[in-house]
C-alpha cells in the first residue's frame, strides 16, 4: 500500500535514537529522516561516545535535540529521548536504522484510531538486499487469537528499530528496563504492555530500514541478548518455565562461550531481578507459551 506523504510537519510523532561510537553511520540517518514528508522532530541520545557524535549531529542538523550521556544507559536511554519530547507517539530508531517516508503518518493514524493500541511494530527490511528480519515473519505469522479492530496480527513483541509506542503507554510502564544494555531487551516492555492493558500489533504496511553497522561484537550481543531472556524468565514467567528455561540456558553455556558469558552476566544480576519478579497473569503466561511452541 502507497502512503499519501504530508507537506509539513507531523506533530503528533517524534523520533529517538539512541547512539555510541557510531557518528558516520548516524549521520547517514539523520540525513534520511530530514528527508521524510513527516519532516518528524528527532531526538539523539549519545551513550558516552568517544568519536565526536554530539558535535558532529550539532553540527550538520542542527534541529536535532542531542543529549550527550558520560555512561552507556543502551536500551533504557530512549527513555531520556521519549521524556523530552510532547509529541503523543514516538518512533525509535537504531544509527544505523531509518524509516520509510509516510510510515511514520500511517503510524499515527492508526494510534489515533485506536487508545487501547500501544505499540505498532512495522516490517523491518535488512540490509543492502531488504531481506525480511526473521522476527518480523514471525509476528506476521503470530498464532495469537486476533482482536477486532486491529490492523495487523495481534504480539507480545516488537523489534526496537522498528517500532511506534505510545509515549504515554511507554512512561507508563517504565520504558526499556535499565541494566538490559542492548539486544533481547524488547520482550519485557512488550509483555508489561501487554499486562497494562495495552494492544500491540504487527502492521506490515509500516515499513523499516536496518543496515546492521558493521562496528558491533557481535558475541557480546549474543551474551547480552542470553542474559536479558534469563532475566525476562525470572521477572515475569510463571516459575516452572524460569527453572527450564535457565536449566537450557545453563545446558548451552557448556558448549558456547557466548552463551556462558550470558548465564554469567545474568548470575551476577540474579537478585536485582528477583527484586522485580512481577509473574504475568495466567492468561498472559499461557499466551507466551503459545509462543514458544511456534
Amino acid at each position: 500500500m502507497s502512503v499519501e506523504p504530508t507537506a509539513t510537519r507531523d506533530g503528533r510523532i517524534a523520533v529517538v535514537i539512541i547512539t555510541r561510537d557510531r557518528r558516520d553511520e548516524l549521520l547517514r540517518t539523520l540525513d534520511i529522516l530530514a528527508a521524510l514528508p513527516e519532516r518528524p522532530v528527532v531526538v539523539v541520545v549519545d551513550n558516552g561516545s568517544g568519536d565526536g557524535t554530539p558535535a558532529a549531529v550539532r553540527e550538520a542538523h542542527p534541529a536535532v535535540e542531542v543529549i550527550a550521556r558520560i555512561t552507556d544507559a543502551g536500551a533504557a536511554a530512549r527513555t531520556v529521548g521519549v521524556r523530552i519530547v510532547d509529541s503523543p507517539y514516538v518512533a525509535f530508531c537504531d544509527d544505523d536504522s531509518w524509516w520509510a517516508p509516510g510510515s511514520l503518518t500511517r503510524a499515527a493514524d492508526l494510534l489515533d484510531a485506536d487508545p487501547r493500541l500501544g505499540l505498532v511494530a512495522a516490517r523491518v527490511l535488512v540490509g543492502p538486499d531488504e531481506h525480511l528480519e526473521p522476527a518480523c515473519a514471525a509476528m506476521a505469522a503470530s498464532p495469537l487469537a486476533p482482536e477486532p479492530g486491529l490492523p495487523g496480527p495481534r504480539v507480545l513483541g516488537f523489534v526496537a528499530c522498528g517500532a511506534v509506542v505510545r509515549r504515554s503507554a511507554y512512561l507508563a510502564v517504565g520504558g526499556f528496563a535499565p541494566h538490559h544494555g542492548v539486544g533481547g531487551e524488547e520482550a519485557l516492555l512488550a509483555t508489561d504492555l501487554a499486562a497494562a492493558g495495552w494492544r500491540l500489533t504487527y502492521v506490515d504496511e509500516l515499513v523499516a530500514y536496518h543496515h546492521p553497522s558493521g562496528v558491533r561484537d557481535r558475541t557480546r550481543r549474543r551474551a547480552i541478548t542470553v542474559r536479558n531472556d534469563l532475566w525476562f524468565a525470572w521477572q515475569r514467567r510463571p516459575l516452572a518455565h524460569a527453572v527450564r528455561h535457565t536449566v537450557r540456558a545453563a545446558a548451552a553455556a557448556r558448549r558456547d562461550p557466548a552463551a556462558r558469558a550470558g548465564v554469567t552476566a545474568a548470575l551476577r544480576g540474579l537478585p536485582r531481578a528477583l527484586r522485580g519478579r512481577r509473574p504475568v497473569g495466567d492468561a498472559l503466561a499461557r499466551e507466551l507459551a503459545l509462543l514458544d511452541a511456534t
